[in-house]
């Protein structure tokens, strides 16, 4: 069992990058990570928008293999409560060996990679900034391995 996050562009914000190496680090007691920042492709006159989504398609599927289970973080997924989502990824690391969620550059994803993607999943109704979403996501990973695990993290 294994999780790949897969992110477009750099964490550039130091709190952020603070944030995210505090989770990262929580989470990798739980189950093996592996964190993969791509360079985002930046739209420029020769760059259209199409044409970056496409670029970071053909990043984002060196990075997976034809077994990968993908699950896109889009403003149209599933949402979950924090308790779903802990059942959710449960079940998804019963099922599926080998996981990667990706976090799109500014565009959002190309229709290639909305092909191949089994799923898509949604932090929020709220639209947040791809550098947030890092973190967000990753404390709910954090947050979904210790309701798993019964521990005292998450009070409900």
């Amino acid at each position: 069992m294994a999780i790949k996050i897969i992110a477009i562009g750099k964490t550039d914000s130091g709190f952020i990058k603070v944030g995210l190496e505090e989770y990262l680090g929580r989470i990798k007691r739980y189950i093996k990570l592996e964190w993969k920042e791509l360079p985002d492709i930046k739209r420029s006159s020769k760059f259209t928008e199409s044409l970056v989504k496409e670029k970071e398609a053909e990043l984002i599927l060196k990075e997976i293999s034809t077994r990968t289970h993908l699950l896109l973080m889009d403003e149209g997924g599933k949402t979950f409560s924090s308790e779903q989502f802990a059942s959710f990824l449960e079940k998804k690391l019963v099922d599926e060996p080998d996981i990667a969620l990706v976090i799109g550059g500014a565009y959002g994803f190309s229709e290639e990679i909305y092909q191949r993607a089994n799923g898509k999943l949604s932090l929020s109704k709220m639209t947040f900034s791809h550098q947030m979403v890092r973190v967000f996501l990753a404390e709910q990973m954090y947050r979904a391995f210790t309701i798993l695990r019964g521990e005292p993290y998450h009070h409900r």
